[in-house]
């Protein structure tokens, strides 16, 4: 069989990417949903679920990642890494290397494969696997953390996955390798290890590499993955997942960091304006909203900020920054905007706040989750619910209007536990709810509607032109 030659995969791509990534078309083709703000639009999952009651389907994925599946059309997307057995003798084994620091993480020495699997959205079938790369690490990881835990995205045509320093690569989604890259390693403070998740607009690629080294920005060409743009960054180690959104004719990329959030000219890779004021280790994504970006931060203290989109400069302190919050805010998880309202979490605890997005008032003082005491994964929300996933197994359903009703307390819908550890966030997809533990990924569903809700088999349908380019935009 002939490859796909680059001028071959710039043509596709000149053809298909006049689609916009923003709106509900592709189920849950990216991290944190069709609008990077948690929300399925048009999902309608079940509320009850156990081990034995609405599991549409389990699967074992073998070795270890944390990277939350995607799912676009009849396909389901999951990453992981798994060690091959092939062992560098040049390396220590990690008992035998000296202690590190505070976490005493140890390089691996052993091979590890980066591995790609596509599954059967109606019956968990795998379809194709393939390894992305093959290499030992070029350093350690939390134990809480892994070497797959960055999502992947498509368009619908084609599958981009990053796995950090061990590289980026675009497959068809039959499985064909289209195009690889390599990106370099990078040192991330203490050996925690990688995590932002790649972002597609149009026909660019965007990848956040901030680091205990040269941190730094790309943006890529999504045919052929050749750098459009780059730009180092003054930044620490962190982890947040950039959001990109257009505002007054551009194209704005916005990254979260721990000096400063910064927003760049998608076009010319220039920054549009900087703010300070976050703490360090940022990890949630920003959430965008009617003119405004709201970012937050919860380590070693507590920070949230709504920023106007169309100031210039540095803005730090700016007496138009809509509104501001010093508590209650999240350290891993993501926060979840749901029709105005944004709803985190207090570090990684199942303590749950809630505010008016566009003004910051406090809707919903801080609240226990019951049942759930600590968590990574991000909230989710479709048809009026939310769901919050705790690290043992247990999924609290929470009604979205008593969340909102001051003076009232939360109403749970339903607890439901699974038998898994759950560090990935769900996924939503029409009345299908994913969950990805350690072990299993789950495929929930009404018994109901298994296999009748959702047809996977219908064709995706894409928004074009410049109705695309401005949903969601804030114009």
């Amino acid at each position: 069989m002939k490859p796909i030659s680059a001028f071959q995969v710039v043509v596709v791509h000149t053809l298909v990417l006049f689609t916009s990534l923003q709106g509900n078309d592709l189920g849950w083709h990216q991290w944190r949903g069709p609008n990077a703000n948690g929300v399925s639009p048009d999902g309608n999952p079940p509320v009850r679920w156990s081990e034995g009651e609405n599991v549409s389907w389990k699967v074992p994925i073998e070795g270890r990642g944390s990277s939350t599946p995607i799912v676009a059309g009849g396909q389901v997307f999951v990453l992981t890494t798994i060690e091959t057995g092939a062992k560098d003798e040049s390396i220590p084994d990690p008992g035998d290397q000296p202690k590190t620091n505070f976490f005493d993480i140890k390089r691996p020495n052993r091979e590890h494969a980066y591995v790609v699997i596509c599954l059967d959205r109606k019956s968990g079938a795998e379809l194709w696997r393939k390894t992305a790369f093959t290499r030992v690490p070029h350093e350690g990881v939390h134990n809480d953390n892994d070497f797959a835990s960055a999502s992947p995205v498509t368009d619908g045509t084609f599958l981009y996955t990053w796995f950090g320093s061990a590289g980026l690569a675009c497959f068809d989604l039959q499985g064909k390798r289209v195009w690889e890259r390599s990106l370099g390693d990078v040192r991330v403070e203490s050996s925690l290890g990688e995590g932002c998740s790649p972002v597609l607009h149009e026909n660019r690629l965007v990848v956040l590499r901030d680091n205990a080294g040269q941190s730094s920005i790309h943006v890529l060409n999504a045919g052929n993955g050749k750098t459009i743009w780059s730009r180092k960054r003054d930044e620490k180690t962190a982890w947040a997942t950039p959001v990109v959104t257009r505002f007054q004719g551009k194209i704005q990329v916005i990254t979260a960091a721990s000096r400063l959030i910064r927003s760049y000219d998608m076009d010319s890779g220039d920054i549009l304006w900087q703010c300070g004021g976050l703490t360090g280790n940022v990890i949630p994504c920003p959430v965008v909203l009617d003119g405004h970006v709201i970012c937050m931060s919860g380590y070693q203290g507590y920070r949230a900020m709504s920023i106007p989109l169309g100031l210039k400069g540095d803005i730090t302190g700016h007496e138009k920054i809509r509104w501001s919050l010093d508590r209650g805010t999240p350290y891993i998880p993501s926060p979840i905007l749901y029709d105005n309202l944004l709803l985190f979490n207090q570090s990684n605890q199942g303590v749950l706040t809630g505010v008016d997005a566009s003004s910051g008032k406090t809707l919903l003082p801080r609240s226990r989750l019951p049942g759930i005491s600590n968590l990574y994964a991000s909230p989710v929300g479709a048809a009026g619910r939310i769901y919050f996933t705790g690290r043992r197994g247990v999924c609290l359903v929470v009604d979205l209007e008593s969340a909102r009703e001051p003076g009232q307390p939360l109403r749970i819908l339903s607890t439901n536990r699974l038998d898994d550890r759950f560090n990935a966030s769900p996924a939503l997809a029409g009345s299908q709810l994913f969950l990805r533990g350690r072990k299993f990924l789950y495929c929930l569903a009404e018994a109901s509607e298994q296999g009748e809700k959702d047809n996977p088999d219908v064709p995706i349908k894409r928004k074009t032109g410049e109705s695309a380019a401005k949903s969601g935009s804030g114009e």
